[in-house]
């Protein structure tokens, strides 16, 4: 097993994953700049329309849900409304894909609605009225087989308080007869770390009067904590009382929703709703875009930019790939503003993000080359205005080094997620100990320049392509060369026990 010591709560893992925009993973760097990729600019396709008419989406389909992979399928719940019940009337729909892209709403045939029960409608029963948000986790360490699935859920039943359910498939739930479990939470991140489970979403009253990132915990997923921690803040403006607020709630920097999490082993990313609030308080005219946070241990995120846009809200009402009324949608009344549940993944060689038009619906997607989020890049000091610079700019080569990296008993390999290499732009990998000295056979003179770009580029020194060290941490120090070295792009880091 893989040890990596980028924080207190360490985690165990077969492979490791360091990503550039994680400063707990990479602590040093000389003459290296972080840039992150956001979203292309380009409108995202619709993947998830209403559904045909008497459909119980057939009004709308958003995505304050969940996308689990499961084996060589993507599982969809998302939040439907249908014209019979009214749009804002919301049921927990199921679709199923093999690309992400093109989905299938299966017909269940669990719950009448519209007369019969050909639908995609999953089976609650006993959450009577619409649910307004909800999450999905597959918990396959779960001892008790009804228990595999499990959700967390707020609805108008229960008056917005958390309440969970259990499924053995992810189709036929049990609610517990303990519900409701805990306090008024609208929630997207659920996940289990370190053998404990974490919800999170949106609070405000304890912390300033505004929506800020806010997680409850809970060992058994029936027992949660009434507190909360605090993990992301965008307003750092001093506690207010209700008295100061007026209508001031809705106004400034806010984080609506909590954030969707994605476990990686060694750091969690999480995707989070940018609220951009108007000053007068008026809902209609806030945006939101979509944002990027990173966390060791499902409570505190942080940025690895601040302010940076992981998908803006920019696509137009009616423009190209935008909602379009022959594609059943109305135009947009107000925005732009976005919106997610918990839906990232890396899927063929695609990183693959669902999120939806907040305001009217209909799930988009929005899609990277695997895990290409971000990438460290050497850049020349006459890019910051500096003609010649000290000399050691000229004699030391760009590189960073990553925190220290315990390996245990196993053998390992190191792959690069790399771009922009060439004959003029290389890149090469030394091994070091904890104390930042080489080791023998492992010394940058030893490895075999990597000159050709990919996802997953394998490492090799003198002909060796493991890492074999005694006992002691590690660290891996990446050197940027060539006469070009500002053209290489190191987006990630593998190591893998062999």
């Amino acid at each position: 097993m893989i040890e990596v010591h980028n924080s207190a709560a360490r985690s165990q893992v077969d492979e490791a994953v360091l990503f550039p925009f994680d400063q707990h993973s990479f602590p040093f760097t000389f003459g290296l700049r972080l840039h992150m990729e956001g979203d292309s600019h380009t409108p995202h396709p619709i993947v998830v329309l209403p559904g045909p008419s008497g459909a119980p989406d057939d009004a709308r389909t958003r995505f304050y849900g969940t996308v689990i992979p499961m084996g060589d399928e993507l599982r969809m719940w998302y939040l439907g409304s249908g014209h019979l019940d009214g749009d804002f009337f919301c049921r927990i729909c199921y679709a199923t894909s093999r690309d992400g892209v093109h989905w299938e709403r299966p017909n269940l045939g669990l719950v009448s609605y519209n007369g019969n029960r050909d639908n995609n409608l999953i089976d609650l029963p006993g959450i009577e009225g619409s649910i307004a948000s909800f999450a999905v986790l597959h918990d396959p360490t779960e001892a008790d087989p009804q228990r595999r699935f499990k959700m967390t859920i707020q609805c108008k039943y229960y008056r917005g308080r958390l309440s969970v359910a259990y499924s053995p498939d992810g189709l036929r739930w049990t609610q517990s007869p303990n519900n409701p479990c805990g306090v008024n939470i609208e929630m997207s991140g659920l996940i289990r770390h370190k053998g404990c489970y974490y919800v999170n979403g949106h609070g405000s009253f304890q912390y300033g009067m505004k929506r800020n990132l806010i997680t409850y915990a809970s060992y058994d997923f029936e027992n949660w904590t009434f507190a909360s921690c605090l993990g992301f803040r965008r307003d750092r403006i001093p506690h207010r009382t209700i008295a100061q607020i007026d209508d001031a709630g809705n106004s400034g920097e806010q984080v609506h929703l909590g954030a969707g999490l994605w476990d990686r082993g060694t750091v969690i990313l999480a995707a989070y709703d940018i609220w951009h609030g108007h000053p007068s308080g008026d809902r209609t005219l806030l945006t939101m875009d979509i944002g990027l946070l990173i966390s060791h241990d499902a409570l505190h995120f942080e940025e690895p930019i601040p302010d940076f846009k992981l998908v803006r809200a920019i696509e137009p009402a009616g423009g190209e790939g935008a909602s379009k009324p022959e594609e059943g949608l109305p135009p947009l009344r107000r925005g732009p503003a976005l919106s997610r549940g918990q839906g990232m993944c890396n899927w063929g060689e695609e990183t693959l993000f669902w999120y939806e038009g907040w305001v009217d619906g209909g799930i988009r997607l929005a899609r990277w080359p695997q895990d290409r989020l971000g990438f460290m890049r050497a850049f020349n000091p006459r890019e910051l205005g500096w003609q010649g610079g000290p000399a050691y700019w000229h004699e030391t080569a760009r590189h960073l080094i990553t925190c220290p990296i315990s390996l245990g008993a196993t053998d390992a390999q190191v792959f690069l997620n790399v771009g922009g290499l060439s004959e003029h732009s290389t890149v090469t990998v030394e091994v070091q100990n904890e104390k930042f000295q080489p080791l023998p056979g492992y010394e940058v003179q030893d490895c075999a320049a990597l000159r050709e770009s990919g996802l997953r580029v394998p490492v090799r020194w003198k002909g060796r392509d493991g890492v074999r060290v005694g006992d002691g941490p590690i660290r891996l120090r990446v050197n940027f060369g060539g006469i070009r070295p500002e053209d290489a792009q190191l987006y990630a880091i593998y190591i893998v026990s062999k």
